[in-house]
Formats: structure tokens, C-alpha cells, sequence
């Protein structure tokens, strides 16, 4: 077993069962991000996680922890069939277009079509949303807690990956990257200013 297996073997563990269900860790050497995951579509059963493990590994151990289960707690939060407002009125539109479909009505085929197409886009950039990213977070440092972290420690660790990952790949922080900094130092109880240089 090479040391990619290991890690791999080591991740998995670490994950809640819910990620061990659904999220499948990939090796992608090519990858420019230490990271890759995408929203995944309602009929996806796996959440794929495609790692570059020669960025991944530049960081701290438990730096990588606190990104592995970032990650792995964004993809189970996002929902496709939760009960709410945007899944319904996709339930609403396919129904209303299957019946309009079958009454040949073209204007109402297309008013349900385009209800649907705007409920669907509206809970895929749901699945990006500084909302969600911040309750992934919570999730992530209440797992980590499980596996031996404190609350505080997780935060940092969380925090201080977030900054890494974005100098690993030669970029600036996102916009959702900076608010979830935010997010954390609140958490750990610190002010916004505390970490700054």
C-alpha cells in the first residue's frame, strides 16, 4: 500500500459515516487545486472529491483534516429533495410540465419548464452560498471534536487551512473564503482583527 493509499485510508476513517457513504476521495495529480469538488446533481449517488495529494500533503496534518471534513460536510449539506421552498417549486414545475406536456399546451409547457430550470439554478447556487459554507464549517469542527479535537483547535486549524490552500494554489481568497474566516474567528472567539497582520 503506497503512502496515497494510506492517506486515503486515513481520510476515510476520519469521515463521518454519511461521507463514507456518499463521498468517494479521488487522486487527481493534474490538478491545479488541492481540492476539487462540484455540486452534485440530484441523481448523483456518489460526491466525488478529487485531491491533489502532492498539494495536499504540504499541508499540516491536521490542517488537511479540517479541509477533508470541510469538504466532505459541504457535500452531505447540500440537499436536492429537502422538503423546502426551491424543492418544491421544482416538484411543482415538473408535475405542472408533464401535465401541460400531455394537454400539448406549449405556453404552459414552457411557463413550468422555466419555473422549474429557475428553482433548480436557485438551489444550485444555494450549494455555493456563504450560508452553506458556514454551516459545513460548524459541521467539520463538530466532527473533528469526535476525533479528538477541541472546539478551539479544530477553528484554527480550519482557519489556517483555508489561508494555506489559498497560497498552495497562487490565488486570493475568495469572497466565501473570507467570510468563513470570519465565521471561524468568531467561533474560536476572537474579533475580526485579531489575526490580521
Amino acid at each position: 500500500m503506497n503512502s496515497e493509499s494510506q492517506e486515503i485510508a486515513r481520510l476515510i476513517e476520519l469521515m463521518p459515516a454519511s461521507g463514507r457513504m456518499y463521498c468517494k476521495l479521488i487522486s487527481q495529480p493534474q490538478q491545479a487545486t488541492v481540492v476539487d469538488a462540484r455540486v452534485p446533481l440530484p441523481w448523483e449517488s456518489t460526491r466525488p472529491i478529487r485531491i491533489n495529494f502532492t498539494l495536499l500533503n504540504q499541508l499540516p496534518m491536521a490542517q488537511r483534516d479540517l479541509l477533508i471534513l470541510h469538504v466532505v460536510c459541504w457535500l452531505t449539506s447540500i440537499q436536492w429533495f429537502k422538503p423546502e421552498l426551491y424543492q418544491g417549486l421544482v416538484a411543482l414545475g415538473l408535475a405542472g410540465t408533464a401535465f401541460e406536456l400531455v394537454q400539448l399546451n406549449a405556453a404552459g409547457t414552457i411557463t413550468f419548464a422555466g419555473l422549474t430550470a429557475l428553482a433548480a439554478a436557485q438551489i444550485w447556487r444555494n450549494g455555493r452560498s456563504s450560508e452553506i459554507e458556514r454551516i459545513a464549517d460548524e459541521k467539520a469542527v463538530q466532527v473533528a471534536q469526535r476525533r479528538g479535537y477541541s472546539k478551539t483547535e479544530a477553528a484554527e486549524h480550519l482557519l489556517a487551512a483555508i489561508e494555506t490552500v489559498a497560497q498552495l494554489e497562487g490565488r486570493p481568497l475568495t469572497f466565501n473564503e473570507q467570510v468563513r474566516q470570519q465565521n471561524l474567528r468568531g467561533l474560536i472567539g476572537l474579533s475580526p482583527l485579531d489575526l490580521q497582520v
